[in-house]
């Protein structure tokens, strides 16, 4: 992308093409919201397949492999910004640590608030000489809004929960300097000088997900970056995360994903 910000909508006129000649996976050097007010389009992410059911909003980390599918009553916004444009987002944090990250909205919250937002960053964009500080402002507000609003985050503003939202963090801190490890709840807890029970309560609150869960994840988003982008052995893969066993690896990554390791990698078309 050769500017570090661009917005438009997504209209009928931009779909229907689409809809007739659909878009290979491909990669990004940005990050990307796909804002969905209408319709039920088809997305995937590194090969994983979801139906959006409106009003949803998409985040799509840059290097992932991605396509989009409209159906004929597809409408919103597609905002892309390159990464040290809004370099403080959790977004792009948060994706190394879940399959997606797709924040279902409400029908008024995305005909107002959102819609505004969008209204103003267009017209700003669409200037002559577009103003990339008001435009950075502007999705900062956005960005913050939508990850206040994240049933990512935990939503409450009371100290505990704050003190919740930092140990959480702190956590997916450790796990990104430990994830290849062998290692399991008791090993973070440990790391934080709590038990494992909390932690998984802290977890499951913040993010919907167990400490299993979310360590299982994140190998598993790793598993697919190597399987896509090296010519590493699946054996040598799953060593590499912490698995003693290719057929252990195998039958996680079977579970999570509906296909083995191989059959992941065989379904790679090669991308440009």
């Amino acid at each position: 992308m050769d500017v570090p910000f661009k917005i438009a909508r997504i209209t009928r006129a931009v779909t229907e093409p689409v809809i007739m000649n659909p878009v290979s996976p491909h990669r990004h050097d940005h990050e990307e919201l796909l804002i969905i007010t209408h319709g039920s389009p088809v997305h995937h992410v590194d090969y994983v397949e979801e139906k959006l059911q409106s009003p949803v909003i998409v985040y799509v980390a840059q290097g992932k492999i991605h396509s989009f599918l409209p159906d004929a009553e597809t409408l919103g916004w597609v905002i892309r910004y390159k990464n040290e444009f809004v370099p403080e987002s959790r977004f792009n944090f948060y994706s190394g640590f879940s399959d997606d990250i797709n924040i279902p909205l409400s029908p008024d919250y995305c005909s107002s608030t959102l819609e505004s937002l969008c209204e103003i960053m267009l017209r700003t964009y669409q200037q002559e000489k577009p103003d990339y500080q008001v435009l950075k402002h502007l999705l900062s507000a956005l960005l913050a809004r939508l990850e206040s609003d994240s049933r990512k985050e935990f939503l409450e503003a009371e100290t505990s929960a704050n003190t919740r939202k930092e140990t959480f963090n702190n956590f997916l801190k450790i796990l990104e300097y430990n994830y290849k490890r062998p290692e399991g709840a008791d090993f973070y807890a440990d790391k934080l000088n709590m038990s494992s029970r909390n932690l998984n309560l802290i977890s499951q609150s913040v993010f919907g997900k167990t400490v299993t869960e979310v360590i299982e994840t994140r190998k598993l988003i790793e598993a697919r970056r190597l399987l896509l982008n090296t010519g590493k052995s699946v054996s040598e893969i799953g060593y590499e995360l912490g698995y003693s066993e290719k057929s252990y690896f195998s039958r996680v990554f079977r579970k999570r994903t509906g296909k083995t390791p191989t059959e992941f990698r065989q379904q790679i078309p090669v991308i440009s």
